[in-house]
């Protein structure tokens, strides 16, 4: 990078933190148990703040002394902000909620943690004390970096440092002022975010808002966290059903006196309940026999993909010798697809639904994305598939094994109803606005830090060379990426050379979508600092017609030249890509 590049990041970096509030933090989807090592980010080191973070009371620690405990806090202090608990020793229910204030700070890194040591009474795991003990509000990859853990495994009496999830309010904006506190919530089964603004009587949309969430998607998985921004200390409203209440209905004006049951309608209860209890019997007879001839069937097609000497007999018919270990799995896990039903989709595999690289695209009630393949590159293809779910990732939807005819496979994705990134930038809609470019870098690099810390290198390098045109757009204008095996890579480099290229292909596609110009050239970036601005605005996609935030285009502009310059160790990390696209989206 030229010192004039690094001046202009230096001095975007500075405006950027003065000019976005830097406290709207990004909901992340992934399990405790995931290895994405995510948590809150921050921008000034020693930034503190006191707050709150939610704990339920379990089976282990049901008390408000043995939660404290866990907490090194005093268990009147947990009193004082809790109370619908009278002492320490008031037994809590299993699931029963317990605000607990934490000290929370910028660390050296830059990410928001409240720190706590936990000492283990028994063998255990990192996982287990991660995602169970502390229910989330830590990921287990962080607690084995915060510890230089070398397994999952922790002997009884080890003493682990826990980065607990935090986070603090730094630069507030008009609408924000009246917010204090940004609680810690760990979600479990049947949470949503209507329910958890009923709880802490917020606006769902302030949730949406500060957590980074789309407002037309806004799912949420147990096992993750999520902030609350709260006005005053929080209260948490314990009378939420776990379901909405039924449509009222009006209530008769007179009483209704109760029928006193007959002899007769006696017996008609217990013949009801001895032909209720024959068809359960039935059901249970059928059940068992339909499990055992399926275990008969699992077994005969697992001697046929063996002995892979003839065709497999099943309604679609192959003569693959992949793994009967792999097709056992996909036969549960993906749609198996007959070859009638891929030609009636490619109407005859037509050249009017092909596009590049061998892909054939069908649209109607079920919108798909079909790749013809050979049988070893459909194998390599499913089984980095199977290690991978993500937002950002087309997902895979089924296989077809094709039959005597066509030696071929055939993979079937889904396919995002805006089509490719470079067919978006080339029509002029003008649909790709300038907040939703941003957005699909920030979901770009999203989805390749996931890809680099789901499954090895090693493991997808040879199915992903990310461009433009592998590179997929939602009906709500997010990016997925496209791993689907095309332009095979050698699997021979090393691991941190395949990742240096991929940054460059990220900004080898950052240029195009910052400019609308396919494998564009940033001839700017030579100019002297005068002119700057000047051949910028030329490099935008005059789609845009200047709307757009000069500052930001700039610093995506200066990040491309980075992200390809020629020396690979110029270039950025992915983690730091993410940090500067945060701070846009």
């Amino acid at each position: 990078m030229i010192p004039l590049q690094r001046l202009i990041l230096a001095f975007l970096s500075l405006h950027l933190r003065s000019t976005y509030s830097q406290h709207h933090q990004y909901y992340d989807q992934t399990p405790c148990s995931s290895d994405a090592a995510t948590t809150y980010t921050c921008t000034t080191a020693g930034t503190s703040c006191r707050t709150f973070i939610v704990y339920r009371a379990s089976h282990r620690f049901s008390t408000v002394s043995a939660i404290s405990n866990l907490f090194q806090t005093d268990s009147h202090t947990l009193l004082s902000v809790n109370p619908n608990v009278s002492t320490p020793a008031q037994p809590l229910q299993p699931g029963h909620e317990v605000l607990v204030p934490v000290a929370c700070s910028c660390s050296a890194d830059r990410f928001y943690r409240s720190y706590f040591n936990y000492t283990t009474a028994i063998n255990t795991s990192i996982s287990e004390i991660a995602c169970a003990v502390y229910q989330g509000l830590v990921k287990s990859v962080t607690l084995a970096a915060e510890n230089n853990a070398r397994g999952d495994d922790v002997s009884a009496g080890s003493t682990l440092r826990l980065p607990l999830k935090c986070a603090c309010l730094e630069h507030v904006s008009n609408n924000d002022e009246e917010i204090k506190y940004l609680v810690t919530y760990p979600f479990i089964e049947g949470d949503t975010t209507p329910k958890l603004a009923k709880k802490f009587n917020v606006p769902e949309e302030e949730i949406w808002k500060f957590n980074g969430m789309d407002p037309f998607e806004p799912a949420v998985f147990p096992n993750t966290t999520i902030l609350v921004p709260l006005r005053d200390v929080p209260l948490i409203n314990f009378s939420i059903p776990d379901s909405d209440p039924p449509t009222p209905q009006f209530l008769p004006t007179k009483p209704v006196e109760k029928e006193r049951k007959t002899p007769e309608l006696t017996k008609l209860y217990v013949a009801g309940s001895v032909v209720g209890m024959t068809l359960i019997i039935a059901l249970t007879i059928s059940c068992c026999l339909y499990v055992k001839a399926l275990k008969k069937f699992k077994n005969e097609r697992t001697r046929a993909l063996n002995s892979c000497s003839t065709p497999i007999s099943s309604p679609f018919s192959t003569n693959s010798c992949l793994s009967p270990d792999l097709l056992v799995g996909v036969k549960y896990s993906l749609r198996i697809y007959s070859v009638e039903e891929i030609n009636a989709a490619t109407k005859n595999f037509s050249e009017e639904v092909k596009t590049s690289g061998g892909i054939y695209r069908c649209s109607g009630e079920a919108a798909m994305m079909i790749k013809e393949m050979r049988f070893e590159g459909t194998r390599q293809v499913i089984d980095v598939h199977s290690r991978i779910n993500h937002v950002n990732i087309v997902k895979l939807r089924g296989v077809c094994y094709g039959d005597e005819e066509r030696s071929c496979c055939y993979l079937v994705f889904e396919l995002p109803s805006n089509g490719s990134l470079r067919e978006c930038l080339k029509r002029p809609s003008g649909a790709l606005q300038w907040h939703r470019r941003t957005q699909i870098a920030f979901d770009i690099a999203t989805g390749l830090h996931y890809l680099h810390y789901s499954v090895t290198p090693a493991a997808y390098r040879d199915q992903l060379r990310l461009s433009s045109a592998n590179i997929y757009l939602s009906w709500g204008w997010r990016a997925k990426i496209l791993v689907s095996g095309d332009n095979l890579r050698s699997s021979g480099a090393e691991e941190n050379v395949d990742r240096s290229g991929e940054i460059y292909a990220f900004g080898v596609v950052l240029m195009e979508v910052i400019s609308g110009k396919e494998a564009a050239v940033m001839t700017f970036m030579g100019a002297n600092e005068g002119g700057c601005f000047d051949q910028l605005r030329s490099f935008v996609d005059p789609c845009l017609k200047d709307d757009y935030p000069l500052a930001e285009a700039l610093c995506l502009a200066v990040l491309a030249g980075s992200c390809v310059d020629h020396d690979p160790m110029h270039r950025p990390s992915m983690e730091d890509v993410l940090k500067i696209l945060a701070r846009m989206v």
